[in-house]
């Protein structure tokens, strides 16, 4: 795999024993750049994320993605302290769905049970009944009695796609990734001719035409794991970039290709630019200097961490019966 260049590897030592010194754990998504990835505890999905967030005995977490990641991790260990290495790594979908208008929208609809997709910030997930991840969203919705009328936010598409998986209407927020709406479906099936062989793989956040075209739908661990179970050796991966280094490095026998942006850019795929706001170098200094730190008023972790709470409880048990 990657080989890094010395100073980065002298940089990954300074972590590594600042961690150690500090009792800190550093969680990281699956999007961020591989040098951020080799010093990490754990790296993983929201889901993911989150448990270890839950779990963790460390004093400090430093948690290596977005403010919406961070933000959770804070909720979940209100007297830890919870570092972000750069407090403007936002989220495009999280933006999407401001507090005020989307408090207008539930008065609007007073009778729906309000599930949000975990990627809002920590104000919208306090006017939520529970919350989901991609990896969950179809046993939440399946969870809820089928009487009851549901509001969904803040991601459309992910919407749409559990509209047609489970059955259930929804009223659907009006929110969107510009990661996962930045494929192009013309260059898509272009590179599928070139690989003829090619499975299309793609994160439930991208558009319905990128997910017709998919042979897998699925999270981000959700698409390691079918790679993992398939004997299939070519894929086209439709979702941010970053997870390409995960999925090369746990099957270097395979070929994996990332799906075509809409933009010509460097790298011929879709990148979130939050998402590599991070680097190994603020990573260093955020754990040096215990800053910058996740600050949330305690009404806010306290009323946003019910529904976060009942999301983890619902997955425990999935993971018991099954």
């Amino acid at each position: 795999m990657k080989e890094f260049p010395s100073e980065t590897q002298e940089l990954q030592t300074r972590v590594q024993i600042l961690k150690k010194k500090k009792n800190a754990v550093v969680l990281a998504h699956y999007y961020q750049e591989p040098a951020i990835k080799e010093v990490a505890d754990f790296v993983g999905d929201s889901l993911e994320l989150a448990k270890k967030a839950a779990q963790t005995s460390a004093g400090i977490i430093v948690f290596a993605g977005v403010h919406f990641m961070a933000e959770t991790a804070k909720i979940l260990n209100p007297e830890k302290k919870v570092l972000l290495p750069d407090l403007n790594a936002g989220c495009s979908l999280a933006d999407s769905c401001e507090p005020e208008s989307f408090r207008k929208f539930i008065e609007q609809h007073p009778d729906h049970i309000v599930v949000t997709y975990i990627n809002c910030s920590a104000e919208i997930k306090t006017m939520s009944d529970i919350v989901c991840t991609s990896s969950n969203a179809e046993r939440i919705i399946n969870s809820i009695p089928k009487e009851k009328k549901i509001i969904f936010a803040p991601d459309k598409n992910l919407g749409d796609y559990l509209i047609r998986k489970t059955g259930r209407e929804m009223l659907l927020w009006d929110g969107s990734c510009v990661v996962h709406e930045a494929f192009s479906i013309d260059k898509l099936l272009d590179l599928h001719k070139k690989y003829p062989s090619a499975r299309i793989i793609a994160h439930p956040e991208s558009e319905s035409h990128i997910l017709r075209a998919a042979s897998y739908i699925g999270s981000t661990s959700g698409l390691i794991k079918y790679i993992a179970k398939t004997d299939w050796t070519t894929f086209i991966v439709a979702t941010e970039a970053g997870i390409l280094y995960d999925m090369q490095k746990k099957f270097p026998e395979k070929t994996i290709i990332p799906a075509p942006a809409k933009e010509d850019n460097s790298c011929a795929c879709s990148e979130c630019a939050y998402m590599k706001m991070n680097s190994l170098q603020k990573l260093h200094l955020c754990l040096k200097n215990e800053t910058p730190e996740i600050e949330l008023e305690e009404r806010i972790m306290e009323k946003a961490a019910l529904p976060i709470k009942r999301m983890l409880e619902l997955s425990i048990e999935y993971v018991v019966q099954n």
